[in-house]
């Protein structure tokens, strides 16, 4: 049976000023981002916001595409 480093993989979950920073916009911005529907769905946990990794990343290579998510014409929160 083989054993998973933790140390060595990425987190699977990335904070708020790491999406910033990939993006290379500022936490503003990226809040605002968040706010207007423009990001992918965040994770909340215990209050704690974080993005899943795999999930930004294909965000990215897609261009940062506007979610498509929407119900009765309204965006969904």
């Amino acid at each position: 049976m083989s054993t998973i480093d933790v140390q060595q993989q990425p987190p699977l979950l990335i904070r708020a000023d790491e999406f910033a920073r990939l993006l290379q916009v500022s936490m503003r911005t990226l809040w605002r981002m968040r706010s207007a529907g423009e990001l992918p769905e965040a994770v909340c946990l215990r209050g704690a916001v974080r993005w899943r990794r795999d999930l930004v990343e294909s965000w990215i290579t897609e261009g940062c595409p506007a979610p498509q998510s929407r119900e009765n014409g309204r965006r969904r929160k």
